[in-house]
């Protein structure tokens, strides 16, 4: 990851946003040492959302089985 002045992707803005696309590379853009935003290459979406989130979301226990809670709902009126 790149970090650039605000100064400097200014005068280089077009050909940066080329370079970035080629490389996949992303350029965090700062403003007097403090970083204020993110410039990042646009992929387009995978077709569907099977594994779309693959490696982001830990299953912890049974989210199969039932639960051992009573609900409001099953209570007879």
């Amino acid at each position: 990851m790149q970090t650039m002045k605000a100064s400097e992707f200014k005068a280089r803005c077009l050909k940066l946003m080329d370079e970035i696309n080629r490389s996949g590379e992303e350029v965090v853009i700062t403003k007097n040492g403090v970083p204020v935003s993110r410039l990042v290459p646009c992929r387009p979406a995978s077709g569907t959302l099977f594994g779309r989130h693959r490696g982001q979301v830990d299953i912890t226990g049974d989210i199969i089985g039932p639960v051992d809670e009573k609900w409001d709902a099953d209570a007879a009126d």
